[in-house]
C-alpha cells in the first residue's frame, strides 16, 4: 500500500510538504503542489482520513441521530441519507436515541470528540443550547421531521397539516359521517400538526366530539388499543384517520379481531407511506411523505453547509400525496 513517504519520495519533497498539499492548511508554491498532486495520482495514493481529520478537524463523517430505528419511517430516511452521503464521499454514523434527551446529549458530547463534520437530527428534544454547543464546535446541523420551527439550523419536513386535511377530506368524500383520529404523542410537532389538520377539517361538522381523538403513541400496539377503545365507546364510527401507518396497521388488526369489516363498515387511512401499508390486508390508504427525498435533501443540505456552499438556514416543507388503497374503497351497494 502506498504511503505518504512514497509520495514524498516520488515528488522529491518532504513528507511535511505532501501533508500541507493534502490538507490545504498552509502555502505551497504552485510548481511544488503540481508535482505532489501528480505523484498522488500516479501512485494512486489514498490519504488517511483519520490523520487528515486530526490535522484539519474535518473527517468527511456525518452522524444521524434517530429516535427509533425500528420505525420503518426512520429506517427509510436513514437509507436515503446514507446513499446520498456515500455519493458525496462522506461516511455516516447512525445513533438511536429512543427519544431520550440525556441519550441525545451524550451522543453530541461523544461525537464532538470524534471530529464529526455535521449532524442530522430527527428529534423533539433538541434545544437551543444543543444547537449553540454544536455551532461552537464547528459542527453543521440539519434537523429532520420532528423539530419545531426554531433555532439557527435548516429544517426538512413534510406538510403535515395539509396532509391530515387531505386524509380527512378523503374519508368525508366516501360518505363517512363519524370520523375518529388516532393521534401520536402530544409532545411531537408532527403529531400536533396532524391532529390540527384533522380538527381544522372536522370540528365544525355536526356530531363532532373531542372524545373521537384517542392516543396511539405512533406504534402498532398503540393503534390496536386506540381502535378497541374507539369502537367500545363510539360503535357508530365509520372512518378513522391514524396519524401514522404503524397506528393504522394496529387499528386494522384490532378491527379485524372485533369482526369489523374494512372498508365496508369502517374506512381507515394512515400517514407516512411506509412499506408496511402495502403488506396488510386490505392494503392501507395513506398520506405518503416523500421519505427518500426528505433524507436525501437533508444530507445534501448538510454537506453543502459543511463545504460552505449552502445559504443561511431555512425551513423546507415537502409536498405529501394521498395514496388510495383498499382500506378506503367502498363496495358498490346494490
Amino acid at each position: 500500500m502506498t504511503t505518504i513517504r512514497d509520495v514524498a519520495r516520488q515528488a522529491g519533497v518532504s513528507v511535511a510538504t505532501v501533508s500541507r498539499v493534502i490538507n490545504g492548511n498552509s502555502y505551497v508554491n504552485k510548481d511544488t503542489e503540481s508535482r505532489v498532486r501528480e505523484a498522488i495520482q500516479v501512485m494512486d495514493y489514498e490519504p488517511n482520513t483519520v490523520a487528515r481529520g486530526l490535522a484539519s478537524k474535518k473527517t468527511g463523517t456525518i452522524a444521524v441521530i434517530l429516535p427509533d430505528i425500528m420505525n420503518p419511517f426512520f429506517s427509510e430516511l436513514a437509507r436515503a441519507v446514507e446513499d446520498t452521503a456515500r455519493h458525496h464521499k462522506f461516511t455516516v454514523i447512525f445513533c438511536n436515541s429512543d427519544d431520550q434527551a440525556p441519550k441525545e446529549k451524550l451522543y453530541i458530547q461523544v461525537l464532538q470528540q470524534r471530529y464529526i463534520d455535521g449532524m442530522i437530527f430527527a428529534s423533539n428534544t433538541l434545544d437551543e443550547e444543543d444547537i449553540q454547543t454544536m455551532r461552537g464546535h464547528g459542527i453543521s446541523l440539519v434537523v429532520l421531521d420532528r423539530a419545531p420551527r426554531r433555532g439557527n439550523c435548516s429544517i426538512i419536513r413534510s406538510k403535515n397539516v395539509e396532509g391530515a386535511k387531505t386524509a380527512v377530506q378523503h374519508l368525508l368524500s366516501l360518505g363517512c359521517r363519524k370520523i375518529a383520529h388516532i393521534a401520536g404523542p402530544e409532545e411531537l410537532i408532527t403529531a400536533q400538526e396532524r391532529k390540527q389538520g384533522y380538527l381544522d377539517t372536522i370540528r365544525h361538522l355536526k356530531g363532532f366530539d373531542p372524545a373521537l381523538i384517542v392516543p396511539g403513541h405512533f406504534s402498532i400496539s398503540g393503534g390496536i388499543g386506540a381502535a378497541q377503545a374507539l369502537l367500545e365507546y363510539h360503535p357508530d364510527v365509520d372512518g378513522i384517520f391514524a396519524g401514522n401507518d404503524l397506528m393504522a396497521a394496529g387499528a386494522l388488526k384490532a378491527l379485524h379481531r372485533m369482526g369489523v369489516s374494512v372498508p365496508e363498515q369502517v374506512s381507515l387511512c394512515g400517514f407516512d407511506g411506509v412499506a408496511i401499508a402495502e403488506m396488510t390486508e386490505p392494503e392501507l390508504t395513506t398520506v405518503a411523505q416523500p421519505i427518500y427525498e426528505m433524507g436525501a435533501t437533508a444530507a445534501k443540505r448538510l454537506i453543502g453547509r459543511i463545504r460552505g456552499e449552502t445559504e443561511e438556514p431555512s425551513v423546507t416543507e415537502l409536498d405529501v400525496q394521498l395514496v388510495e388503497r383498499d382500506s378506503t374503497k367502498r363496495r358498490v351497494r346494490r
